[in-house]
């Protein structure tokens, strides 16, 4: 397995904002600024299938391989002789905020030629998608305070 990167962010948002975000994958493109669009077949649940179209890339088909409410949420695309695996872990710190954490890995015959497609910009634009999703998610929390 390659690791090709990873982002870590804090944030005043519950862990409840950041799923309901991750879970409305239609609103994706609002944060994650290389996708063009997201299409979940079905409820946000382990196991679901979809189909993501990065902007001037293929559509690329994906499964929420692992979901724990409140705890992780992970997705795995299915790319030609590789898998790409993005792991997002939430926790609560102890001053009362959110500790998110981003990891993305390549495995498969092939993942060394996806390191050298896909890497680059994946590694670019990691920590920048997290902080605005970070930001979304607190926007969130604020107008469902209010």
């Amino acid at each position: 397995m390659r690791k090709l990167a990873t982002a870590q962010t804090v944030s005043t948002a519950h862990p409840s904002a950041f799923f309901a975000r991750w879970a409305d994958m239609a609103t994706w493109p609002e944060w994650n600024t290389d996708t063009a669009w997201v299409r979940l077949d079905g409820p946000f649940v382990e196991g679901a299938t979809g189909v993501l179209k990065p902007k001037g890339g293929p559509k690329v088909p994906f499964t929420v391989a692992k979901l724990v409410p409140g705890r992780e949420f992970t997705d795995v695309s299915r790319l030609l002789g590789a898998r790409l695996t993005f792991r997002h872990l939430v926790e609560h710190t102890e001053q009362g905020g959110t500790l998110v954490n981003v990891e993305v890995t390549l495995d498969g015959p092939l993942a060394a030629l996806w390191n050298a497609i896909l890497g680059k910009d994946i590694r670019a634009g990691l920590q920048q998608d997290l902080d605005r999703l970070a930001a979304t998610a607190e926007a969130d929390s604020a107008v469902t305070a209010a």
